[in-house]
């Protein structure tokens, strides 16, 4: 656990670069009776387990990389093909005994749940940008899905192995509601998490389609753009539906799905009546993983 901040972005990714991720509990339990019926189970459904947590997603994305050979040229940018690749009973074989995130994180109760919260945000914003991908008719949804869970796994790493600074940024965030964030990081971190995340996925040899899709700098291109607009709308979505940047974020979805007002908002689940909106579903999801 680091409790001082590191004074270089290099510092940064030298630290956090080579940690053992833990997963969730809920993803060692449903891997674990998946295992059960291994020679019947599908890539698809073990997939579907693995891209309900960034962690396991991020683990096994790594791994992937480090076992293709150099004469591969094609990219695994999947959950899906990284499971063909390797094999059902090979993958079982490997992430056998992972570690969890709720072990690792024993007796920082605060962490844990500053943590969760990020990873249920990763979740809701991969979720839209697949369902807007679909809209779309994306070359391939399933990227732009992967690219989204893990848009913030930089800000999830600190929250695990930088409990008391993430809990110090939050602070400071909450002391002063208007700073902006990426400021009260560099004041915190010394970085950004924007810069962290980049530089770690480069340290980690992620797919450069997928780092691509990461970079909000790159959001001027249509793939980019819904992955950066379902981030955006997670975070801003994150403690309520009464956050003063939605209105841009709403304005900005439409012109990408080429939809209406009207019709994002039923899509969301979002009242079109002027009734008060539903609250945020964050603490829900949060007790589902209990």
């Amino acid at each position: 656990m680091r409790d001082v901040s590191i004074a270089t972005l290099d510092g940064w990714v030298a630290y956090l670069g080579d940690k053992a991720l833990p997963v969730l509990a809920r993803t060692k339990r449903e891997l674990a009776v998946l295992r059960e019926v291994e020679s019947t189970v599908s890539a698809r459904k073990i997939a579907q387990v693995i891209l309900h947590d960034p962690l396991m997603t991020l683990r096994l994305l790594a791994f992937i990389e480090k076992r293709r050979r150099h004469s591969q040229h094609n990219e695994i940018t999947t959950i899906e093909r990284a499971l063909m690749m390797i094999g059902i009973s090979p993958f079982f074989e490997h992430f056998d005994a992972l570690p969890t995130l709720e072990d690792h994180l024993d007796g920082h109760p605060q962490a844990l749940l500053g943590v969760m919260r990020v990873i249920a945000r990763a979740r809701r914003a991969s979720h839209w940008a697949r369902e807007w991908a679909l809209i779309r008719h994306d070359v391939d949804i399933d990227e732009i899905t992967v690219a989204a869970l893990l848009h913030d796994v930089a800000e999830i790493m600190c929250w695990v192995f930088a409990p008391k600074l993430s809990l110090d940024l939050r602070d400071l965030l909450r002391t002063d509601p208007h700073m902006r964030t990426a400021i009260a990081q560099r004041a915190v971190f010394n970085v950004t998490a924007q810069e962290l995340q980049l530089a770690l996925a480069r340290a980690w040899k992620l797919p450069t389609l997928l780092i691509a899709l990461m970079d909000d700098r790159h959001s001027v291109t249509p793939r980019a753009r819904n992955v950066t607009l379902a981030v955006n709308l997670a975070r801003h979505s994150a403690k309520g539906w009464d956050d003063p940047a939605l209105p841009d974020d709403f304005k900005a979805i439409e012109e990408l799905l080429h939809i209406s007002h009207e019709t994002l908002l039923g899509r969301l689940g979002l009242p079109i009546d002027g009734s008060p909106p539903p609250e945020s579903p964050d603490d829900q999801e949060i007790d589902k993983e209990s």
